[in-house]
């Protein structure tokens, strides 16, 4: 390796997306990740009572759940967290469990024979990118490393290098301008009407309709039930569970829910018309089962027209998911706004939801002059779409032409941390 820069061809790089649902890994080069993690983990607290000779009486020790199946079993004392805050990581100790867990169980392998292509949110601070670099080399060891804005891979994924890519994930919905591959910090507009949202606005439908919504973690047998009478089930004997485990385990069947029967109706909402729109049918994990007519249009209404919903406090600034667009071009350079109005590239689970693209091309065509030409770019996979910014990166960081932008453990060792502020833009 000549002059500090790694070439390294032979050896897999490994791309990691820390999203505000889950947290990707996998090999550059292939085109979905090999394993997808929930950013929410387990922790308990292990009283271990072998240490009573001493003064401590009590060591207290945290025991961590991680993965889709050891999150999801009952546990008594089981608490859920996220090490994630604003989109940005939060808990150190807890993400390096979670990339631990994913070197040993899923990639299989050292961390210091594979490169590490992460992703950030556009806004992360430059404290925690220099921690987060620090932790790879220090830690991990890894012969390269290269940090990324997730906007600047999700565009990359979509064969762009200049557009305003608006991603409605779990926490939030961001609307990202990306010129030639960078990002127009002063331009990002953010608002909280996302997946979670969707799923509040479900669970306050379920508490009109007076519909209990049992995870499935708490059945043991069901039986079919005529509509109108009660479901019948039976309770599963379960250690006693905390608050959080619960809250996330319905928060599981409710979103599942809403995938299944929520859709965005093409105009605003209006109750006479969506009542002439066909109605879903839905089974409950206990068995109680209905359909769900214009209920299912009016309780994602609230992502293009937050004016809807009635608890809202007065002078509320949420922004509609079309706001945030024209916001956010608003915010850019007259000169580069017929650029990304022509590309608008849409990601993000979120972004999913049956209709959302073509309620959102009909909001902008009414929000854009009509000087602009208007394209709205979007994935029809839903892996190319939830996964868009790990695609990016394993795009990004197999090209040869990338090679030379890694920061290598060498310059990290003459630099320092503060290298990630120079190499990554």
């Amino acid at each position: 390796m000549s002059g500090g820069v790694y070439g390294g061809d032979e050896v897999g790089a490994l791309v990691f997306d820390v999203g505000s649902y889950s947290f990707r890994a996998g090999y550059a080069g292939e085109d979905s990740p090999k394993a997808e993690l929930p950013t929410h983990i387990g922790v308990m607290d292990e009283v271990d009572t072998a240490m009573e000779t001493d003064d401590r009486s009590l060591q207290s020790d945290k025991k961590y759940f991680l993965d889709t199946n050891a999150i999801k079993v009952p546990r008594k004392g089981m608490e859920i967290n996220t090490f994630l805050k604003d989109g940005m990581i939060d808990n150190w100790d807890v993400f390096e469990k979670v990339l631990d867990h994913t070197y040993s169980r899923h990639v299989k392998s050292e961390s210091q024979f594979h490169p590490v292509m992460m992703s950030e949110s556009a806004w992360n601070s430059k404290a925690k990118r220099e921690k987060v670099t620090e932790i790879m080399f220090e830690k991990y060891n890894v012969p390269a490393f290269f940090l990324c804005k997730n906007a600047v891979l999700s565009a990359f994924a979509n064969g762009r290098s200049t557009g305003l890519v608006l991603d409605s994930g779990a926490t939030h919905t961001t609307a990202v301008p990306v010129y030639d591959g960078y990002v127009i910090q002063q331009a990002i507009v953010k608002s909280p009407l996302a997946g979670d949202f969707v799923t509040m606005e479900c669970r306050k439908l379920m508490e009109e309709h007076k519909i209990d919504v049992v995870p499935p973690y708490m059945i043991k047998s069901k039986e079919v039930v005529n509509f109108m009478d009660p479901p019948k089930w039976t309770k599963k004997d379960i250690p006693e569970v905390t608050k959080s485990f619960h809250n996330y385990m319905v928060k599981d069947v409710l979103q599942d829910f809403a995938a299944s029967v929520l859709q965005v109706i093409d105009q605003p909402y209006d109750q006479i018309q969506a009542e002439t729109m066909p109605s879903v049918h839905y089974e409950f994990p206990n068995g109680y089962n209905r359909d769900f007519g214009s209920e299912r249009f009016k309780t994602c209404e609230g992502l293009f027209d937050p004016a809807i919903m009635k608890d809202l406090p007065s002078g509320n600034t949420m922004l509609s998911v079309g706001h945030v667009v024209t916001t956010s071009v608003g915010m850019c350079d007259i000169d580069i706004r017929p650029s990304l109005y022509n590309s608008v590239i849409v990601v993000g689970g979120n972004s999913l939801m049956q209709g959302f693209t073509d309620r959102l091309n009909r909001d902008l065509s009414a929000k854009t002059p009509p000087s602009m030409r208007l394209k709205i770019i979007s994935a029809t996979g839903s892996a190319e779409r939830r996964f868009s910014s790990w695609i990016g990166g394993s795009i990004l960081a197999s090209l040869g032409s990338f090679q030379q932008m890694w920061i290598s453990k060498q310059e990290y060792d003459e630099g320092g941390r503060g290298c990630v502020e120079r190499k990554c833009p």
